[in-house]
């Protein structure tokens, strides 16, 4: 006979026998990794780590694109001597369409020149002083003075204008560290103002967004690529400050 006031149905909680109660879980012990791939996937994470460090670092190890014209631009003044080729791809606006020579700081220089006049004409020309001698595919040298040279092409500008084309620069970026010939260069890329450059290449009307190689030993102007409308100028640089002498022609 149950007791009043103590349920016996099923809904009584029995008494929990030994294997009743909820077993406690116990976490699986931490996986044990073989020590060769431990050190395989050590090497993996230092690898990334390098990499990762050496990208950093190539990115920012690039000069300031408008500190690095400037000292380019206080080293070209300092030249003595320089070799020079400008070189026109495709149909660019411009009458010279190629010249090559040497030149010196105080304006001498000797050299080729194929320029636009009423066809393509080829000249070879030596300035010394005021005077220029020149002359075409066939005949002897005769002279003109430098004025009336200048009125076609100035070869002394690609040392006294290279300065100021390199100072007036805007916007200059140094993009990538590349190689010219065997030269390690800086590759920058900057906005050229058509006032000077067209004492470099005339017939230049406006304003050019160039791309300039930067000696990355000495600072020197390499070469300097002009897109211009109906094709393209290339001016490069070489032979600094070698051995050079120019004297008129022998009669």
């Amino acid at each position: 006979m149950a007791r009043r006031g103590v349920s016996t149905g099923p809904d009584f909680p029995r008494r929990a026998g030994p294997n009743r109660f909820p077993r406690e879980r116990v976490p699986a012990p931490p996986a044990r990794y073989d020590p060769a791939v431990r050190t395989i996937l050590g090497l993996v994470v230092a690898g990334l780590l390098l990499v990762t460090a050496c990208s950093a670092k190539s990115e920012t190890a690039l000069p300031d694109g408008p500190a690095l014209l400037k000292r380019s631009a206080e080293t070209m003044r300092t030249v003595k001597t320089v070799a020079f080729t400008i070189e026109t791809k495709d149909k660019p606006a411009v009458p010279v369409r190629h010249a090559e020579g040497s030149l010196t700081r105080e304006g001498d220089a000797k050299g080729t020149l194929q320029i636009e006049l009423v066809g393509l004409q080829e000249i070879e020309f030596v300035l010394v002083g005021d005077k220029v001698y020149f002359k075409g595919p066939t005949g002897g040298f005769q002279t003109m003075t430098r004025q009336q040279l200048i009125a076609l092409y100035d070869p002394s500008a690609v040392l006294t204008g290279v300065p100021d084309l390199l100072s007036t620069a805007q916007d200059a970026r140094t993009q990538a560290e590349e190689k010219i010939g065997d030269t390690a260069a800086y590759r920058v890329a900057a906005t050229l103002s058509q006032q000077v450059l067209a004492k470099l290449v005339p017939g230049v009307q406006q304003g050019v967004d160039g791309t300039l190689w930067i000696d990355k030993a000495t600072g020197r102007l390499l070469k300097l690529d002009l897109p211009l409308t109906g094709g393209s100028v290339a001016v490069t640089l070489r032979d600094y400050d070698a051995p050079l002498t120019i004297a008129p022609p022998a009669s």
